[in-house]
Order: structure tokens, then C-alpha cells, then sequence
């Protein structure tokens, strides 16, 4: 009987030593890696598959890709196909995400970043701060997502074998037996995610991270299309904030102004005016791209600004702010704007808490996410 293949054999085989004429088994394998990432616990135990819709994994291809499609510097990420006598494009989702950068550029300041498909994917992840966009963009974005499904079937298809492929054909969440990611509809096509390999991308979550990119950053460079260090430099840009937090921000500022305070979780200091503080990303955007309102606090702006600023908390100073994040979280609640944007994004997150002191619920496992997170990428200097 032959010998089935462990998490860590298999991911290491797809990245280098399958066949590949584009990019994609990359990039699949990195939307994999990085949805797990964003959902570590929902397969720690038991043997269930993992449902991922297709569009969440599209969803991080155009981010992965933003910086390939600039029209100024198009980027090669395969070789180009011939139908008779025209040649077709290297890589299918080229056209749609050109136009969703096209409706992109006019909506931000200055030029174009490769860490703007980043931004975008955080922004569109939220039905609030969709709601802000025109519908040109919305329009771009839903054609750009369709296109990235149509092209994840390929890698799908062909990662592994012939005679042991990894994934089996997607299928519609209501006809599959697995542990859907948070928010999931049941007519969703999803791929479904081997228990073992979803544990295998959590322990070597960094290992993955930088394989992924390193051989992606060579396949480039054969192709001609550019020296391996600019790859690398798309391929890791993060995302700044291009567009400021004025919803979340003005409700705040309307809570302070109605007598309501806020704790800061890194320094304890009393928050009671407008100009006492930044909106800190506890996770930081530039580290993993969250705008959900749980990783939104109202912190301490000289300590955000000279010590915080990217950096990680410990494990140590995310205990230690665990009950300032459950006051503010239930300070937001004092908002009814931003009490149900808290749920919703709650819910995106971590799905369906159980009944009973949700701030404090919430609180608990925003520090148990932030923390794995650090942990199994194993971040620089936390404070």
C-alpha cells in the first residue's frame, strides 16, 4: 500500500517540484496559507475538510497580482497563449484586473502602490466600508474576483499527480461534509481544504509564506519578465491606510464627546478627547491586512506613534490589555452604528460567539488570534 503523503510533503512537492507554465500553483498555495492564517483553529482537531470559498481565495490573487498588472510595467506571469494566429494573454484575470486598477487609481492620492490590491481587499471585506465606493469600482471588483475564481480551477485541478492530485473538484458548501469558514453561504463553490494540510500550512505558516514567495520570485525571472528582487519587492508590499477611517473615527469622536472614555490597552492611559488618540490597528495592516472594527482601538497617540507604531504586542502586553479591550469594546457598544459594525465584523472573524458578556468573549479571542498570528510567523521585536 503506498504511503499517503504528510501536509508538509505535499505542500513542499506543489512548490517545488510540480510542473507549472504560470504562477498560479503559487498563488493558490499562498491564498491558502494565508486563509489559514486568518482562521487557524477551524481544524486543530477532528478530521473534517475545511470548505474556503472560491472567492475568498480570489480575493488575496488580486491582491497577490495588483502589482504585476501595473500598465506601465506589465509583468509576465507565464508564458503567453497562442490561439492560431493571435496571442492571448499569460495570465486570464490580466484585462479585469487592469480595469479594477483603472477604477481604482482616480478614488486615492498620489500614484498607484503595489500594496493598494492589499488596502482593497480589506476594505471590500466589510459591507460598511464597501458601501463608500462608487459602483464603478464595486462593478470592477466583482468582474476582477469572477475572473480570479475562473483561474484558481486550473491549479486546483493540476496540483499533485495524475494519480494522487491534492484537491478534489470544488463543490457548493450545502453539498459538502466539511467546516465552513466563517460567514459561508451554502451556495458557495468552495475548496475543500484536507484537515491535515490546513494543520500543515499552521505549523509552517512562515515556512510556506517565504517558500512561496522565493519560488515564485525565480519562476518570474526565468520567464524574462523581471530581475527576482523586484518580484520580490510586489510580492511582499503591504498596504498603508489610502483611504483615513473617517466613519469609525467620527463615532468615536461622538462617544467622547457624550462623557463616554476609553482605556488605552498598551499604557492604561484615560482617553477623553478627540486629539488624545491614534485608531491603532492591534494587528498591524502592514503585518496582516485587517480593517475589522475589533482590531480598531483608540490607543495612546504618543506611545502609537514613538513605540508601537507596526510592531507586534507580546504575548505578555496582549494578556495584560485584554480587559481594556473588552471596556472598549463595550464602550462601542454604547454606539449603535458601531455595535452592530462590531458584531458584523466579529462575526466574519471568529463566526457565532457563544451567549453571554460578548465584549469580554470578543476580547479573548481577538488576543488569542493576534497572538498565534505573531507566534506562527514569528514576527520581529514585539513589545
Amino acid at each position: 500500500m503506498p504511503l499517503v503523503p504528510t501536509g508538509e510533503q505535499l505542500l513542499a512537492t506543489i512548490l517545488k517540484h510540480d510542473s507549472k507554465t504560470t504562477s498560479y500553483k503559487f498563488a493558490l498555495l499562498r491564498a491558502l496559507n494565508d486563509v489559514v492564517l486568518g482562521h487557524p483553529d477551524l481544524a486543530l482537531t477532528g478530521e473534517l475538510p475545511v470548505a474556503v470559498p472560491l472567492t475568498r481565495l480570489a480575493e488575496w490573487w488580486l491582491a497577490y497580482y495588483w502589482g504585476f498588472a501595473d500598465p506601465e510595467r506589465p509583468i509576465l506571469q507565464g508564458r503567453p497563449a497562442r490561439r492560431g494566429e493571435a496571442t492571448g494573454h499569460d495570465m486570464a484575470l490580466r484585462p479585469a484586473l487592469a480595469q479594477l486598477r483603472a477604477a481604482w487609481q482616480p478614488l486615492v492620492v498620489g500614484p498607484g502602490r503595489p500594496g493598494d490590491g492589499y488596502f482593497l481587499l480589506t476594505e471590500m471585506r466589510t459591507a460598511r466600508r464597501r458601501a463608500q465606493y462608487p459602483a464603478q469600482l464595486l462593478a470592477a471588483y466583482e468582474q476582477a474576483r469572477k475572473a480570479a475564481v475562473t483561474a484558481l480551477l486550473m491549479p486546483i485541478q493540476h496540483a499533485g499527480t495524475k494519480e494522487a492530485s491534492v484537491f478534489a473538484a470544488p463543490v457548493r458548501l450545502r453539498n459538502a461534509v466539511a467546516t465552513p469558514l466563517p460567514g459561508t453561504d451554502p451556495a458557495e463553490r468552495c475548496l475543500l481544504v484536507p484537515a491535515y494540510l490546513w494543520r500543515a500550512c499552521h505549523r509552517l505558516s512562515l515556512y510556506v509564506e517565504a517558500l512561496c514567495v522565493h519560488e515564485w520570485s525565480l519562476f518570474t525571472e526565468q520567464l524574462s519578465a523581471a530581475p527576482r528582487g523586484e518580484v520580490y519587492a510586489l510580492l511582499t508590499a503591504r498596504p498603508d491606510n489610502r483611504r483615513p477611517l473617517t466613519w469609525e473615527r467620527n463615532h468615536i469622536d461622538v462617544l467622547l464627546l457624550e462623557q463616554h472614555r476609553f482605556t488605552c490597552p498598551w499604557t492604561g492611559k484615560v482617553i477623553m478627547r478627540p486629539d488624545e488618540y491614534d485608531l491603532d490597528h492591534l494587528l498591524p495592516l502592514s503585518f496582516y491586512p485587517v480593517n475589522e472594527l475589533w482590531n480598531l482601538l483608540p490607543v495612546d497617540r504618543t506611545f502609537n506613534q514613538r513605540t508601537k507604531r507596526d510592531r507586534l504586542p507580546s504575548a505578555k502586553s496582549l494578556a495584560a490589555a485584554r480587559p481594556s479591550l473588552a471596556a472598549s469594546y463595550s464602550t462601542y457598544g454604547q454606539s449603535a452604528a458601531l455595535g452592530q459594525a462590531l458584531q458584523q465584523d466579529a462575526s466574519l472573524r471568529f463566526g457565532s460567539l457563544a451567549s453571554g458578556d460578548f465584549p469580554a468573549q470578543l476580547a479573548a479571542r481577538a488576543v488569542a488570534f493576534i497572538d498565534d498570528v505573531a507566534t506562527v510567523r514569528l514576527a520581529g521585536q514585539r513589545f
